[in-house]
């Protein structure tokens, strides 16, 4: 088993941390805690969130800690590259595979209700309604 030097490890992490929060990656980035769209031979298959991600001994790969959303839930660990979290196609078990970060969609603004004065105590005949309460007063 290889050993993996922590800080050299960290430096990695940190680097693909810092390129997605400066956008210099793509914007569609997942990162943890984010939900994701698993395909499977260019089927959406399940949803899962990303609970870690660890960098790899080897460069630009990590491991990807993942909570399948199913019954009952399972917790399975992927080891993929970078661009792989990023959603590029990749290959398990000769099955093309693919992440999709799924965004919620945008809360359509509508406009303010619009004040609806209260009712008149005018009646359509002309003539005003008065309160019996008003009247012992």
């Amino acid at each position: 088993m290889q050993r993996i030097d922590e800080a050299a490890a960290e430096r990695q992490y940190e680097t693909l941390y810092n390129t997605v929060k400066r956008g210099k990656g793509s914007v569609t980035m997942a990162v943890e805690n984010d939900l994701v769209l698993i395909h499977q031979e260019d089927q959406p298959v399940l949803f899962a969130r990303i609970e870690e991600i660890l960098p790899d001994a080897k460069p630009d790969w990590y491991h990807v800690k993942l909570l399948m959303l199913q019954v009952p839930p399972q917790v399975l660990t992927w080891i993929l590259r970078d661009i792989y979290i990023d959603g590029e196609e990749f290959t398990m078990n000769s099955q093309r595979m693919r992440l999709e970060k799924v965004l919620a969609p945008a809360e359509a603004v509508s406009p303010p209700d619009p004040v609806t004065p209260p009712p008149s105590k005018t009646r359509p005949g002309g003539g005003q309604v008065i309160s019996q309460k008003d009247l012992k007063k």
